[in-house]
């Protein structure tokens, strides 16, 4: 079986390693007639590049999207999209010491094991959060066809550590504030807190995590295909695939395991002609299938496996307990830059769905 493929009426395959020449993504299913260009692209995939803020990893990438097939005079000809960004500040020598000393908390054993020690070993290889680039492109592809839905997509940073925004913001906030700090947070002074926590934490040569919310706003009731292609299963199955994920919750999530029947239940209304929920404790999906509710989904990220500070191994090459400390530039918390990537994930879920409940055609016509 193929790993390096998702979706069914709108297929991403992802290829590349870290430090090698190239990361790309195929999308193909994509309809014919979708106004696209390499800019917009472009403007997602620089949410995520690495080297941008003090919290990031100090790796410099350019991140210059091509795209090599599937567009033709600024419309996508129904052909599969072929993107690929290449890979130019590596410093593979960095990660000699990994060859044999799998490091804790990464793949690099499980890899090792799998493939027989064949994997690339140099920044993760296929396991890093390099690859997520290549989601992110396709998550550019997915929400221009969403906007023909007019369905928004929207992420922030909620918690880093045990820091956490106070309150619930607004979704105006989100779009306003989030690409003004270094953590991807909405609230600003509580994103000023998460910047000096990260920092603190980066000195001691240590990491961090968090968690990522999603939103998608204006979705149709009625996406999803039970049981096994159900919305919310897919959407968790994507979000597993960035590196560091760990959790993923909907709506009310675990707190529902705390509620009563009478407090979890979203009663219904009618809105202006519509039938609405009066809370969305679901977050936006009952039975697999999308209510017309706003879509909520948490992710939970672990912290960065890659630190500075002395931790005991095993070298595979002589089967006897060692020690390790990594050098390297990495990213003392991967939530900031994660959550372009959340975004991109979740608004490739909805696109791949729209497309197989027939909402969108396969052909978009001027």
């Amino acid at each position: 079986m193929n790993g390096s493929s998702t979706g069914k009426a709108l297929v991403l395959t992802c290829f590349g390693e870290s430090h090698g020449k190239i990361i790309g993504a195929v999308i193909d299913g994509c309809p014919a007639g979708l106004p696209i260009s390499t800019e917009d692209i472009q403007a997602e995939v620089d949410k995520r590049r690495p080297g941008l803020a003090s919290v990031s990893t100090p790796r410099k990438e350019e991140d210059r999207v091509e795209i090599l097939s599937g567009v033709f005079k600024g419309y996508t000809t129904g052909a599969p999209i072929c993107m690929l960004i290449k890979n130019v500040d590596t410093k593979s020598e960095d990660y000699e010491i990994v060859e044999d000393k799998p490091r804790p908390g990464h793949a690099d054993y499980t890899a090792y094991v799998k493939y027989g020690g064949f994997s690339d070993y140099k920044g993760g290889g296929r396991f890093s959060g390099r690859i997520t680039a290549g989601y992110v492109m396709a998550g550019a592809v997915a929400k221009k066809l969403l906007a023909l839905l007019n369905i928004e997509v929207l992420a922030h940073t909620v918690q880093i550590s045990k820091v956490k925004v106070s309150r619930k913001v607004t979704y105006d906030e989100i779009r306003t504030n989030v690409y003004k700090n270094s953590v991807r947070c909405s609230e600003p002074e509580t994103a000023a807190l998460m910047e000096k926590t990260i920092l603190k934490v980066a000195k001691e040569g240590d990491s961090l995590g968090g968690i990522v919310e999603a939103i998608a706003l204006n979705v149709p009731a009625g996406l999803g295909e039970p049981v096994f292609d159900s919305l919310d299963s897919e959407i968790a199955k994507i979000m597993f695939n960035i590196p560091a994920v760990k959790g993923v919750e909907f709506g009310a999530g675990f707190r529902a395991a705390s509620l009563k029947g009478s407090e979890n239940n979203d009663q219904y209304t009618v809105k202006n002609g519509k039938v609405v929920t009066l809370t969305n404790n679901a977050g936006g999906v009952l039975g697999g299938i999308s209510t017309g509710m706003p879509i909520i989904v948490n992710v939970a990220l672990k912290p960065t496996s890659s630190i500075s500070k002395r931790q005991k191994t095993v070298d595979l090459a002589e089967m006897k307990e060692t020690e390790i400390e990594l050098s390297g530039r990495h990213d003392p918390c991967v939530v900031p830059r994660a959550v372009t990537v959340v975004e991109a994930c979740l608004a490739f879920v909805l696109a791949d769905h729209a497309l197989r409940s027939g909402k969108i055609s396969r052909v978009i016509r001027k």
